[in-house]
């Protein structure tokens, strides 16, 4: 389990005198994630997720917990923080911050179908479209200048052909981002890490409903593009070889088209950008694993995998998008 700072039952009891969300049924640690602290936390009241922070700031935090109740706001299906009795919605656990969200119903599908795709893919574009009047601004921290200060970390573990294709792809996507073409893309607050593993589905799998999308602390002010990017480069793929499953992938794009349609400088940018999503988790993943933090148990993710993602993106390209 991915426990950072551990919770016990007495503190979540303290925890809850601050909401008026009932007391404490059951706390329950939850293994999934190598980022923050996560407990299932029932009350008399309802079923919530209680998360601590371990690398965002308090100062940083406002704009993640903000955001997903600007979503759930405007029907987005996203975990809604609980205000606390002060009118907050972000407190501390010992001595780092944490926030106690709504529990969406569903769980997760490692085995998406067409119609997974198509729910994800038109839910994502709604929430694109209802968080273009959020106020709040935040870059995505895991972007091109945070890839620029963690490759030089990295290098020494990686082989000479690795570090070729890393720091070449890094160079080609420095100039993209400095290009016009990528001034040009809509962007806005977008989740950046919209994995099959963050989305819940409700029902069974012949015939699932959308439960909602959950995990947006990795989110970010960003190319909209690129949020697509990344879903559709684990949704939509041969797991073994990160090549495309095409019915798979028509169908998450055209769903999302048909709630917001791409531009025609989307449409052009589209190829770089799938390898700068690529490139994105391939560099996260090696910062994981070879440069781990210390924890309970931790077990990061295979950075080969995004490796091969990468390479297939350079070398087959990619549809055009509808």
């Amino acid at each position: 389990m991915a426990v950072f700072t551990p919770v016990s039952d007495k503190d979540a009891q303290a925890l809850l005198t601050q909401y008026n969300l009932g007391s404490l049924v059951s706390l329950q640690g939850i293994s999934a994630g190598i980022e923050n602290t996560n407990y299932f936390l029932d009350t008399t009241q309802g079923r919530y997720v209680l998360t601590i922070f371990e690398v965002l700031t308090h100062q940083q935090l406002p704009f993640y917990i903000e955001l997903m109740h600007h979503l759930a706001q405007h029907s987005v299906p996203v975990p809604e923080p609980q205000t606390q009795r002060n009118g907050e919605r972000l407190t501390t656990l010992h001595g780092k911050p944490c926030a106690i969200v709504s529990r969406l119903r569903g769980r997760h599908e490692s085995d998406p179908g067409v119609t997974h795709c198509r729910l994800a893919g038109a839910t994502l574009a709604q929430a694109h479209l209802a968080g273009r009047d959020f106020m709040l601004q935040q870059p995505n921290l895991r972007s091109l200048p945070w890839w620029q200060e963690v490759i030089p970390k990295v290098l020494p573990f990686l082989s000479a052909q690795q570090a070729a294709l890393i720091q070449a792809e890094l160079a080609t996507q420095t100039r993209f981002f400095a290009s016009a073409e990528h001034a040009a893309l809509p962007s806005g607050p977008a989740h950046c890490d919209l994995f099959r593993d963050n989305v819940l589905f409700d029902g069974d799998h012949e015939h699932p409903s959308m439960g909602g999308f959950i995990d947006f602390y990795f989110a970010g002010c960003d190319a909209w593009l690129f949020d697509v990017a990344v879903a559709v480069n684990d949704w939509c793929i041969h797991r073994a070889d990160g090549s495309w499953q095409p019915e798979l992938l028509q169908a998450w794009l055209h769903a999302y088209a048909q709630v917001r349609p791409f531009t025609p400088e989307e449409k052009q940018a589209w190829p770089l950008m799938l390898r700068a999503a690529a490139m994105r988790f391939w560099v996260s993943r090696l910062y994981d694993f070879y440069r781990p933090r210390e924890a309970e148990t931790l077990q990061p993710h295979d950075p080969s995998h995004f490796e091969r993602v990468l390479q297939a993106r350079i070398q087959a390209g990619a549809p055009q998008l509808p």
